[in-house]
């Protein structure tokens, strides 16, 4: 009984996880196929091809980002993209949405953009208990006139498992351990609930 016990619980550990991320994977690409905001209904695959293939629409939509990334690239489109951001700029209400989006994207998906700067260990959501979070920059506006006396961050708190939910705080540096970790590893400390440990971590074995 103890051997079947073992090998039962062997063949979890390998299954258990292949099953999960195929089933995950599955989940994200229906997901996509069905929800390619950036194509029109007439582009979209099962009416181009009228064959639903599991990921076609998701290879398609790389290859019209691919090209209006190579499009507004050179001189030219910059100035497209110029022209038609001064447009919208001028219409109400849509201004307003469209320029708080488009801070939001240049900061995550620009090349120079820094959404998380550091990794740091806060004190949250009281004292002595403490969790990770993402430097994000300084606080800065009306706020800054409130905040006196010492040096603040703005520190993005996520949540666990899922990261994309969160608190934004602004808390005083001083009150922020610097990680020596990236924030690729801090990340997949979070999501895996602590499961994943950073290698530099680890103990030695």
């Amino acid at each position: 009984m103890h051997a079947l016990r073992k090998w039962l619980l062997a063949g979890l550990l390998v299954i258990v996880p292949v099953a999960i991320t195929a089933a995950v994977l599955r989940w994200i690409i229906e997901t996509l196929d069905q929800t390619l905001l950036i194509l029109p209904e007439a582009w979209q695959p099962d009416r181009l091809i009228g064959v639903h293939i599991p990921g076609f629409g998701i290879l398609l939509t790389l290859a019209i980002l691919l090209v209006v990334g190579a499009i507004t690239s050179n001189f030219v489109g910059k100035k497209l993209v110029n022209l038609g951001n001064r447009v919208v700029a001028r219409i109400p209400v849509v201004r307003g949405i469209y320029s708080s989006v488009k801070q939001v994207s240049d900061t995550l998906f620009s090349e120079s953009g820094n959404a998380f700067r550091t990794a740091v260990l806060v004190q949250w959501p009281r004292p002595d208990v403490w969790t990770i979070g993402f430097v994000t920059g300084a606080p800065g506006g009306d706020v800054t006139t409130y905040l006196r006396g010492d040096e603040y961050v703005s520190v993005y708190v996520p949540t666990t498992p899922n990261p994309t939910g969160g608190y934004f705080v602004m808390l005083r540096k001083s009150d922020c351990i610097e990680l020596k970790m990236s924030v690729d590893e801090a990340l997949k400390y979070v999501v895996s609930m602590g499961v994943v440990v950073p290698a530099a971590a680890l103990p030695n074995r």
